[in-house]
C-alpha cells in the first residue's frame, strides 16, 4: 500500500498537536513491511519533524540560519512551502499511490485526487460549537464539512467529536466514521530543575477564548490569597497578554503568578511537581495535556463534558462547567488532603498507560488497510 501523505499541516504549525500527531503516526508506520508513505516536503520548519527524523529529504533549518535576514527568510520559507503543495500536486495528477491522507482542511486536492480514496482525520468540532471564538476564521468550517462529505472514511479522535460531527451534520454517514484516540510524546525520564516554588497549581499552553483562562484564575484567586507558599504557574503561553495583566492586577495576584515558556525536556518536570494540573477548558476534540499530565504522576482537574471523561476516566477529578465555587473546592481537596491526592497521582499513572502512539498508528493501519482493499 502507497499513502501519499499531505504537507499542509506542518507548512502551518512550526510545532502544536496536529503536526505530532501525524509524525507519532507515520513514524510508527515507516517500517511497516508493505506500507509505502511518500510526504512531498521540499521544506519545513516544523520541529516535530525534525526531531523525529521523519522526511528528512527536505531543507529544515537553513532559513532561519543568522545569515539570513530575517524578512528574507519569511519570503524564502513561504515560496518553499507553496512548492510542498506544487509537488502534492503534482503526485496527485500521477496517480501513483493507493489512499491519499490530507492533515487539514485546505481541499486544494479534491480536482486532482480522481477516484482514488481519502481518509480525513477531524480533530474537533470546536469551530461549530463555539463559533463566538471564531468569527474571523470563513474557510475551516464550510472547507471541513465538504472534505467530511466526500472522504472515504473519517477518523475521530475521540467518541465526543464523533457524535458532535453527527449531531451537527446529521446526513453524514455515521458509519464511515472511526474513533482513534490520540497519546502523548512525553518522556518523564529525565528531571530539570526548574527553580520553582515547592507548592504550586499548574496551567499549561495558551490562555486566550475557549482555555477559560480568566475564569480560573477568578476561581482560584481565594486560594491564592490565603495561602502565602502557593503560586499559579502558567507554563507555555508567552507571556501575560495586556488583557491578562489587567486582570492579574484587579484580583491583586500578580505576585503570586509565575509565567515561563518552557523546552519539550521541560516539561515532565513542570507537571510532576505541581501539586495539581487544572484544564479549565470548554472544549477540547481530545486533550493531549490531560494525557501528559497522568503519565507524570499529576491529578488533573478538568471539566466533565467533551472529550474530557474518555481521556480522564476515573482518574479525573472533575468539576461542573462555569462553576467557580466547584472547581476551587475540586482544587482545595487535593491541596489539604495528601492521601486523596496520592489516590489521584495512582489512578493517573494507570490511566496514561491505556494510549500509546503505536495504538493509535495500529489502528489508523487498520482503517487505511480497509479503505484500500
Amino acid at each position: 500500500m502507497k499513502i501519499l501523505l499531505d504537507p499542509q499541516t506542518f507548512n502551518e504549525q512550526k510545532f502544536g498537536g496536529i503536526s505530532r500527531y501525524h509524525t507519532e503516526v507515520f513514524q510508527e508506520l515507516k517500517n511497516t513491511a508493505d506500507v509505502a508513505i511518500v510526504c512531498p516536503i521540499v521544506y519545513s520548519d516544523n520541529l516535530h519533524l525534525k526531531e523525529a527524523g521523519l522526511f528528512q529529504n527536505f531543507r529544515n533549518a537553513i532559513f532561519s540560519l543568522p545569515v539570513w535576514p530575517k524578512f528574507l527568510s519569511k519570503k524564502v520559507s513561504k515560496i518553499y512551502k507553496k512548492k510542498n503543495i506544487s509537488r502534492t500536486v503534482k503526485l496527485l495528477k500521477q496517480q501513483d499511490f493507493d489512499l491519499f491522507i490530507p492533515t487539514y482542511y485546505s481541499p486544494y486536492f479534491l480536482e486532482s485526487l480522481g477516484q482514488k480514496p481519502f481518509v480525513l482525520t477531524v480533530y474537533d468540532m470546536i469551530h461549530e460549537v463555539l463559533p463566538q471564538y471564531f468569527t474571523r476564521d470563513k474557510h475551516t468550517v464550510p472547507n471541513k464539512k465538504m472534505l467530511m462529505e466526500k472522504a472515504t472514511k473519517i477518523i475521530a479522535i475521540s467518541e465526543s467529536t464523533k457524535n458532535d460531527i453527527v449531531r451537527i451534520y446529521p446526513h453524514i454517514d455515521e458509519n464511515k466514521i472511526e474513533v482513534v484516540y490520540l497519546s502523548y510524546s512525553l518522556n518523564n525520564d529525565k528531571k530539570v530543575n526548574l527553580n520553582l516554588p515547592e507548592k504550586y497549581i499548574l496551567f499549561v499552553g495558551n490562555r486566550n477564548d475557549y482555555k477559560n483562562f480568566a475564569f480560573f484564575l477568578k476561581a482560584v484567586t481565594p486560594l491564592l490569597l490565603a495561602d502565602k507558599d502557593l503560586f499559579l504557574v502558567c507554563a507555555g503561553g508567552n507571556p501575560f497578554t495586556a488583557k491578562d495583566q489587567k486582570l492579574i492586577a484587579e484580583l491583586d495576584v500578580a505576585e503570586k503568578l509565575i509565567q515561563r515558556n518552557f523546552e519539550d525536556n521541560e516539561l515532565a518536570s513542570y507537571y510532576s511537581e505541581a501539586k495539581c494540573f487544572v484544564f479549565p477548558s470548554e472544549y477540547e476534540g481530545f486533550g493531549i495535556p490531560v494525557l501528559e499530565a497522568m503519565a507524570c504522576g499529576c491529578p488533573v482537574v478538568l471539566a466533565n463534558h467533551s472529550s474530557f471523561p474518555e481521556v480522564a476516566g476515573e482518574a479525573g477529578v472533575y468539576f461542573e462547567l462555569d462553576n467557580p465555587e466547584d472547581l476551587k473546592n475540586k482544587i482545595t481537596g487535593l491541596l489539604e488532603n495528601e492521601t486523596l491526592r496520592q489516590h489521584y497521582v495512582q489512578k493517573s499513572l494507570e490511566q496514561a498507560q491505556k494510549f500509546s502512539w503505536k495504538k493509535t498508528a495500529d489502528e489508523s493501519l487498520k482503517i487505511f488497510r480497509s479503505v484500500v482493499s
